[in-house]
C-alpha cells in the first residue's frame, strides 16, 4: 500500500509463506531511501 504525493508506505505479508533472511530486505532499503531523500542525500542502489 502507498499513499501518492507522502512519503510512507505499508505492506502485509506472510514471511512463513517463503521464508529467508533477504525476503522483506527490499523494503528496509525503500524505507531507508525515503529518509535519505527527505535529508537530501542520495539514494542507495536497489538490488535485483
Amino acid at each position: 500500500i502507498a499513499l501518492t504525493g507522502r512519503p510512507v508506505f505499508s505492506v502485509q505479508h506472510h514471511p512463513e509463506a517463503s521464508p529467508g533472511p533477504q525476503d522483506s530486505h527490499y523494503l528496509f532499503r525503500r524505507f531507508v531511501n525515503l529518509i535519505r531523500e527527505r535529508r537530501g542525500e542520495p539514494a542507495l542502489a536497489e538490488r535485483a
